[in-house]
């Protein structure tokens, strides 16, 4: 147990004043930290002097999309028309800088408009919290604690450095610019592409999309590949196999029965992919190749993943999804600290109750699902929520 109180352990995750006093010893541990990495006392004092913790950051970080929306309520409201059609224009008036910036990197002008729509609507949602009292608030939490430290010294090294301002604004997370690089991200992956000595992912098109570029290329996008796409499932088919973990190539998915969304035989390639079915065995089927997992290093939501792939298809004038929508209730964290409690009382380790469905909340689901010889596939929805409360 940490030394200071965490955030999360106060009641409906809003601050007290022995939290506030406990921020102040925390900041005093930060300023060790960032003093060991070169940060200026100068810096610090100007950061750091009279920060106060944020509640609000608390509560957005617990009620996060990702965390309560199932895939089609996600993806309708992520892939919506007016973001396509936003991100059609987008896409033709900036064609001559994604195309040069394409032929350098090999990631697609569609993949990269995808990211910028899904991460600000283009611009328009940039934010405007203080990243040094967001990033600052989210290390003292306990729930990323090693995360967010990590995040808010690299950025107090950036202003230190004077390649960001004292009072640098983005989103609550401490993420920043048009397509929203974490402080680490900007250190290592950002460009002053038009060489003007100065990064800026807020205005200028040429750094945003060559550091977009370069990041999504630095950790594994693959010129020339597709991200994923729609398949159908056969009947009877062993759903254990639909998980990222397990990756085969295309052809042997052909073999078990698996084809693209219209029924036809996949494409002859060498590549491996896996099947991953977001909302089980009733809803949608993906084939997702290591580009899949390209995106999946920049957000490690599965949904958010997909999204990223779907828009850009749809800006390409690709179909639209052939599984017929689910509408089902959705679940509330409350609703997954229940799955996860009651998983672990029958004996499958979902880990702590924290209600975020998570890899050891989902392994936890398919261990009982082969207990009681239900189709495995992890899904953490609302049949499984009736399936623990039925006696």
């Amino acid at each position: 147990m940490s030394a200071y109180t965490s955030v999360a352990n106060t009641r409906d995750d809003t601050l007290s004043v022995e939290n506030a006093q406990s921020f102040e010893a925390f900041l005093q541990d930060i300023r060790v930290k960032a003093m060991k990495q070169g940060v200026s006392k100068v810096t610090l004092d100007r950061a750091l002097t009279g920060l106060r913790l944020n509640p609000k950051v608390i509560k957005y970080d617990r009620n996060q999309a990702e965390f309560s929306l199932n895939f089609w309520r996600y993806i309708t409201s992520r892939v919506s028309a007016n973001r396509l059609e936003k991100g059609k224009i987008k896409l033709k008036e900036n064609r001559v800088l994604l195309n040069a910036v394409y032929q350098k990197y090999g990631v697609p002008p569609s993949i990269l408009v995808a990211f910028w729509g899904l991460e600000t609507n283009y611009g328009k949602n940039v934010g405007k919290m203080n990243l040094v009292r967001s990033l600052a608030t989210l290390s003292f939490d306990l729930r990323r604690r090693k995360f967010f430290t990590r995040e808010l010294l690299a950025l107090l090294k950036l202003i230190d450095e004077g390649k960001l301002p004292f009072d640098a604004q983005g989103s609550w997370a401490g993420a920043m610019g048009n397509t929203q690089f974490m402080p680490s991200n900007v250190a290592t992956y950002a460009i002053d592409a038009d060489n003007n000595g100065k990064l800026d992912l807020w205005h200028s098109k040429i750094d945003i999309f060559h550091s977009s570029s370069n990041f999504l290329k630095r950790i594994g996008w693959h010129r020339g590949e597709k991200w994923g796409r729609e398949v159908t499932v056969p009947v009877g088919f062993d759903f254990s196999l639909a998980t990222l973990k397990i990756k085969k190539p295309i052809g042997k998915w052909q073999k078990l029965g698996i084809r693209n969304a219209a029924g036809e035989d996949l494409p002859k390639a060498s590549l491996k992919a896996s099947l991953i079915l977001p909302m089980g065995v009733n809803g949608p089927a993906f084939l997702v190749y290591r580009n899949f997992h390209a995106i999946l290093r920049w957000n490690r939501s599965i949904l958010y993943a997909l999204s990223v792939g779907h828009l850009s298809d749809r800006l390409l004038d690709n179909q639209a999804l052939v599984a017929e929508p689910i509408i089902e209730p959705l679940l509330n964290r409350e609703d997954v600290a229940f799955i996860q409690t009651t998983l672990n009382d029958l004996g499958f380790d979902a880990g702590k109750p924290d209600g975020i469905s998570g890899p050891k909340t989902r392994q936890a689901t398919r261990q009982f699902q082969r207990y009681l010889g239900f189709p495995i596939d992890g899904y953490v929805g609302y049949q499984l929520l009736q399936q623990l409360k039925t006696p």
